[in-house]
């Protein structure tokens, strides 16, 4: 069977005659009699079932139990007196929750964040990331704020549109060569398209859009994410289709 947790102030009583090896001085930092803290730590043993202290003529010294004991009840203590603080104390930030995809915090939030902290210090910020941008599986009440790719209409919510995007093929600069160009949409024939799953505009609707119906939209590397897609691009091993507002074109 599982001890009782002793009294809190039975505990800070022993964190402090620890501290000062002295009941007297521990009852003074904690504004008690110093009869009172000798109680506490006499109870506190009773409970523990070991002693924690050994009395001497002149003064306190811990025993082996006392030694073992005094880090994990410090520990305890702190860890409960910072989280008090830092929930219910009165210089508490305000707490801003925004839920967002992982790729649009780290191609576009991300960078804007340092001046919207420098003119927000009060404004506290939790971000929470995503794969979907309208992934409706997590509760929307845990987010402040959330980001979404899509057309606006979210049934409860009020949206705001926050960029305006086009649909641009991306590579990196060392793909193209004489040998295989990207200077036309039916060159994409002759390279690796780089597919994101679930995105309802793809690599088939922006190809039959920009007149290359020809070209096999389904060859290439299929990701469930758009930051990986994104990442391949990057390493020069296809050609992805990202949104303006993510990418430098």
């Amino acid at each position: 069977m599982k001890k009782r947790l002793p009294p809190l102030n039975w505990l800070r009583a022993f964190g402090s005659s620890a501290q000062h090896l002295s009941f007297t001085h521990a009852a003074a930092e904690l504004n008690l009699t110093q009869a009172a803290v000798s109680q506490q730590i006499k109870a506190l043993e009773s409970q523990l079932g070991a002693a924690l202290f050994k009395r001497l003529p002149r003064g306190l010294e811990l025993t082996e139990a006392g030694l073992a004991y005094l880090p994990v009840v410090h520990e305890a203590v702190e860890r409960l007196a910072a989280a008090t603080d830092e929930i219910f104390g009165q210089g508490r930030r305000r707490v801003l929750t925004v839920r967002v995809s992982l790729v649009f915090f780290t191609q576009w939030l991300a960078p804007r964040l340092p001046q919207f902290r420098a003119l927000h210090p009060e404004v506290g910020l939790r971000i929470t990331s995503t794969i979907w941008g309208g992934d409706a599986s997590v509760n929307d009440a845990e987010a402040d704020l959330d980001i979404r790719h899509g057309h606006g209409k979210w049934t409860g919510l009020k949206a705001e549109r926050l960029t305006w995007d086009r649909l641009v093929p991306v590579c990196a600069p060392s793909l193209p060569s004489p040998q295989r160009p990207l200077a036309m949409p039916k060159d994409l024939a002759q390279h690796t398209l780089l597919h994101v799953l679930g995105y309802e505009e793809g690599w088939g609707y922006w190809l039959k859009k920009a007149g290359a119906g020809q070209v096999d939209s389904s060859q290439g590397m299929q990701f469930d994410t758009l930051i990986s897609a994104l990442k391949m691009a990057e390493l020069g091993q296809g050609v992805a289709l990202a949104r303006s507002s993510l990418v430098q074109t």
